[in-house]
């Protein structure tokens, strides 16, 4: 380990050092090094068990089959509460530090769910252990029992509707189902259903219980909606078949459908259906009014009849529907028990189906027809049918708990106060458990970049849990992912009783030099407040006063404006004929954005200098969408007229818009078209026309065919990393500037138990014309060029002037 931190001695003759959890001194004079262990014995900063009362923050919820218990999840334990309006009283299931997860009621008195108290992830059911009283709620005597016993980590759990057969998935790549042999409490007869790479996500039992659905993606990482025999009696078939993601499959309860989410259309997520049966995909609009004329009265049988589901699989993927295409994603979706209404949330803002730009609750039918708001400005998730069908449960963001009448849409809370003791000692175990298992089943080299991943356990655990705080525990965790030597890792976020002070300066939009009497305004940035018409300050002013306090030499002038952004705060100044005045302005919390705006309108103008205004420029600040869109007008707005441009993505710290970029830069032009009246003479002059193209009207992206050069460097991060290696192996141009970061992963993250997460980089990028691998390998410009320090106080930038002078010799 480096050294965390260090502080010289008044006198510069001792420096104190963090260095290896440790603190140390040294002697500047000699070098010499030892450690310093004062004795500092201290009491604990908080208390060890804190009790804490939630009604908020529910994380899961499942409804009991008989639809008068609610089971839930807060921090790991499980609950359960009457599914009732009015009463919020809750029973405590589990008590153990450990994340107990993924509740399935087996019955209205059994419940099976996952926790990693034994080390894995592994199943339990849990019962009443009083045979007079059956129910969890009241019961005050449980009986626990583990149903599997792996090295692997039981990751999810999906019971079957006939409550017979439980489907499981284990360690994110082995998908199996067993039998539940209840009386016993074993798992029985089990099918491998899947084994390999790629993990099957939002599964889903068909109403019969003979079939699953899954998503999964391929190598290219396009999601696609597969169908299953639970019983693996033939493979699985591809039901969306679309380059572009599939996820979410749901099964219509009367077996007609298999619906799912498709990005297909526009790039957000619309919900389309398959149709099972070729017969019903075959039946037009008046097939299905003569069918229901002649059901109506049938309900009762209906209602009563086991469904069976068949399922033509011959070209089944041809059957699709596209029922929404609303702006935004749908999601959530959940379909009635007659297989006739779609349930689903929204997030289309300004949607003219929708009542407010806010999160939306809606239903439509089969065909489209009869869609209806039923509830807007809700943001939801885990929406699910109850088992009757009149009412649609899910948790509000935040955690609480709500039921939607199905018809009108009507909301009721459904209340609950979860009750615990939470030992912190205890927990910081737990999350530091549960992240080291998350890294090591998911990090993307399973050989840890060549480190001893069980070692750095038995290395950092004991100083981690050592740890008195939150704050200290999360950073003692990151040294450890430190020495992984990868980039995108991190512990983040957690609830912590560590009060911070939170200071803000104001900031004014200057640059301020100390004199003996106030400070001497030396620069002022351009629409900041400082150049705003009714509190402008001028290069040469001099604030002397701030909200009537004197600015005094050798005193900090910027303490002077702590937390007064957003305010109004009152100035003494004095301007360079000597003249005095007050100025009232209302400083800013942040200049970044203008002091970005400055920096680019610097070398766009030193691009037009130095070319003779032959050449455009513009900066990528990002690799994001909004900075993509920026980029297009800007590739218009500086590429016109213009015989080539410059692209800069330094100082870019990354995002995933590389291939969006790629689709601009590297078009081929294959014809080119005259409109009439663009030539007087169209036989003679039509050559002159060989630049021009309909792109904005065929292309789905700006298109850019003239001579461009890049500009890279050590602060070009991530994606703007693949976007350097992409741009000077696939030819589009030259590549100038210093060697990037050499950090590229791509990463997710793992939830833990006090809302903290841990980053998961679960895919490495190698460069496919050399095999390296950019986590390592930096992207090596053509042309290395390097900045002198002193260069951007000075106005210098030694990397665009050679970047300019190299595209205009290749002109």
């Amino acid at each position: 380990e480096g050294i965390m931190h260090y502080d010289l001695s008044r006198d510069g003759r001792t420096v104190v050092m963090e260095r290896l959890s440790g603190v140390y001194l040294m002697d500047v004079a000699s070098r010499k090094m030892r450690r310093f262990e004062p004795e500092l014995p201290l009491d604990e900063r908080f208390y060890e068990k804190e009790h804490k009362t939630f009604s908020s923050k529910a994380s899961e919820v499942e409804v009991s089959p008989s639809g008068k218990y609610l089971a839930f999840v807060v921090r790991g334990e499980l609950f359960v509460t009457l599914n009732d309006k009015e009463k919020s009283r809750s029973h405590r299931l589990t008590n153990s530090p450990a994340r107990d997860y993924n509740p399935q009621w087996l019955n209205d008195s059994t419940l099976l769910f996952l926790s990693d108290r034994s080390g894995n992830s592994e199943i339990y059911l849990l019962q009443s252990a009083d045979p007079a009283t059956p129910s969890l709620y009241k019961t005050l005597k449980l009986k626990l029992r583990k149903l599997s016993d792996t090295p692997e980590d039981e990751i999810g759990i999906w019971l079957s509707p006939n409550g017979k057969k439980l489907a499981v998935l284990q360690s994110r790549y082995h998908l199996q189902v067993h039998e539940i042999d209840l009386p016993k409490g074993e798992l029985e007869n089990t099918v491998n259903l899947y084994s390999g790479w790629a993990e099957p996500s939002d599964l889903v039992w068909s109403p019969d219980s003979r079939y699953l659905a899954y998503s999964q993606p391929d190598l290219d990482f396009n999601y696609e909606v597969y169908i299953q025999p639970a019983d693996n009696s033939s493979p699985p078939v591809n039901v969306s078949m679309h380059p572009r993601r599939d996820d979410s499959p749901v099964w219509s309860p009367d077996g007609s459908k298999l619906a799912f989410l498709s990005v297909r259309n526009h790039g957000d997520a619309d919900i389309w259906y398959a149709w099972l049966r070729k017969s019903d995909w075959e039946k037009t609009r008046r097939d299905w009014e003569e069918e229901e004329e002649d059901s109506e009265g049938d309900e009762a049988a209906k209602k009563d009849s086991v469904v069976q589901v068949e399922i033509d699989f011959d070209r089944i993927h041809e059957r699709l529907v596209q029922l929404t295409r609303m702006p935004g994603d749908e999601g959530n979706l959940v379909i009635s028990k007659d297989g006739k209404t779609f349930f689903f949330t929204t997030n289309a803002g300004g949607n003219s189906f929708v009542a407010s730009d806010k999160p939306a609750l809606m239903k439509v039918a089969w065909d489209g027809k009869d869609r209806k708001l039923l509830k807007d400005d809700v943001k939801m998730y885990a929406l699910r049918l109850g088992p009757k069908g009149k009412y649609l449960y899910g948790i509000r963001s935040g955690g609480t708990l709500l039921a939607f009448d199905a018809k009108s849409g009507k909301q009721e809370a459904r209340p609950f106060k979860a009750y615990m003791d939470i030992a912190r000692s205890e927990e910081h175990r737990q999350i530091f458990e549960e992240a080291w298992r998350a890294l090591r089943d998911g990090f993307y080299d399973p050989d840890f970049h060549g480190r001893d991943w069980d070692a750095l356990r038995r290395e950092y655990e004991p100083r981690a849990l050592a740890a008195s705080t939150w704050q200290d525990f999360r950073v003692i965790f990151n040294r450890m992912l430190g020495q992984v030597n990868a980039s995108h890792m991190g512990l983040y976020g957690g609830e912590t009783p560590e009060k911070i002070q939170s200071d803000r300066t104001g900031l004014l939009g200057i640059e301020a030099e100390p004199l003996e009497e106030g400070v001497k305004v030396s620069s002022v940035l351009p629409q900041s407040p400082a150049d705003r018409s009714d509190s402008r300050l001028r290069v040469g002013d001099v604030i002397l006063e701030v909200n009537g306090v004197p600015v005094k030499q050798g005193e900090n002038f910027y303490r002077l404006l702590l937390n007064t952004a957003g305010e109004r705060v009152l100035l003494y100044v004095r301007d360079a004929s000597g003249t005095e005045r007050e100025v009232v302005i209302r400083p800013a919390g942040s200049l970044r954005d203008l002091q970005y705006e400055k920096w680019v309108e610097d070398r766009r103008a030193m691009v037009s200098r130095w070319s003779n205004n032959r050449l455009g420029y513009l900066h990528i600040r990002a690799m994001g969408w909004s900075s993509f869109e920026r980029f297009e007008r800007e590739l218009t707005a500086a590429g016109l007229g213009k015989e080539g441009i410059v692209i800069d993505v330094r100082f870019n710290g990354g995002g995933w818009t590389t291939d969006m970029l790629m689709t601009v830069l590297d078009v081929a032009q294959h014809a080119y078209t005259i409109p009439r009246g663009a030539a007087e003479n169209l036989q003679k002059e039509y050559t002159n026309f060989r630049e021009h193209y309909p792109f904005g009207e065929r292309l789905p992206y700006a298109a850019w065919t003239k001579p461009s050069i890049a500009l890279c460097n050590e602060n070009s991060y991530s994606n703007a990393e693949i976007f350097s290696h992409a741009y000077k192996n696939l030819g589009l141009g030259t590549l100038v500037g210093t060697p990037t970061f050499g950090a590229v992963i791509s990463t997710g993250g793992h939830g833990l138990l006090n809302g903290s997460y841990v980053r998961m980089p679960f895919r490495g990028w190698y460069v496919r014309a050399t095999d390296e691998n950019m986590e390592f390998s930096p992207a090596v410009p053509d042309v290395i060029v390097h900045n002198a320090p002193a260069g951007r106080a000075k106005g210098e930038d030694e990397q665009l002037k050679r970047a300019v002078e190299i595209l205009l010799e290749q002109l």
